[in-house]
């Protein structure tokens, strides 16, 4: 499965605003597919006010589809995701947090929906009843209930993490791998050679120190070329 599977359906939403915030955080994560349940079209919501919210992601929404009721808007996908803080005899006594649906949704085929209710009653347990799993975000007890749009934001981070493919970002710290490490280790070690701070045979020992402490320390790749022109540039200064 990839973004381009997943399906964001919103049931009875009520405000406009949110659900151009829900377009932004989609787009802002590679999500296209918006759909609302509850609807027949968009004319029961105010588009200027959505538009307003939803900067650079008007795309979104003017692709959005619209369905009388939920079974409609779900009836094309292989797995439904309904998500819901509260537990129940009718409303699934097994919930996954978002990282672990991400995950799962990584490993199957597509389409998918993940499902989200009214902003302030939730999804209804017949309409929980229409999905496959129940997924819940974990949250203070003091105030567990998200906003909307902060609650699709936090679905989708993880769908990007596990079904995207983030690209790097300039200046992201990435640790060096253990071919990068071994060559700094060598350079360190050779340099220290150099000024004749081996006066034992205990080089292979300090080499292998140094490459399980510079692993643990989570050098990046520009950071051992310092390291590795400081201790170069300290061998020069013995006159060596």
């Amino acid at each position: 499965m990839n973004l381009r599977d997943i399906i964001v359906v919103l049931c009875r939403v009520s405000e406009p605003g949110n659900v151009g915030a829900v377009c932004r955080v989609m787009k802002n994560m590679g999500l296209s597919q918006l759909r609302l349940a509850g609807y027949e079209s968009s004319q029961r919501l105010d588009a200027e006010q959505i538009l307003a919210r939803a900067v650079h992601s008007e795309d979104v929404w003017k692709n959005a589809r619209f369905f009388e009721n939920l079974s409609d808007a779900i009836a094309d996908c292989s797995f439904i995701a309904g998500t819901t803080r509260r537990r129940g005899q009718n409303r699934k006594n097994i919930s996954m947090p978002p990282r672990a649906l991400a995950q799962q949704l990584a490993e199957r085929p597509g389409p998918a929906a993940i499902v989200f209710g009214n902003e302030r009653t939730g999804l209804e347990d017949a309409e929980l009843e229409l999905c496959n799993a129940a997924s819940h975000i974990p949250a203070s007890e003091v105030h567990p209930s998200l906003n909307l749009s902060h609650a699709v934001q936090v679905y989708a981070y993880e769908l990007f993490l596990a079904l995207g493919q983030p690209l790097p970002v300039k200046g992201e710290w990435q640790a060096m791998n253990q071919a990068e490490i071994a060559s700094l280790v060598d350079s360190i070690t050779g340099a220290l050679e150099k000024t004749g701070f081996y006066r034992y045979p205990n080089r292979e020992y300090q080499a292998r120190f140094l490459r399980d402490f510079i692993s643990r320390a989570g050098l990046s790749e520009s950071e051992g070329r310092y390291f590795k022109e400081i201790l170069t540039k300290a061998a020069l200064f013995t006159g060596v």
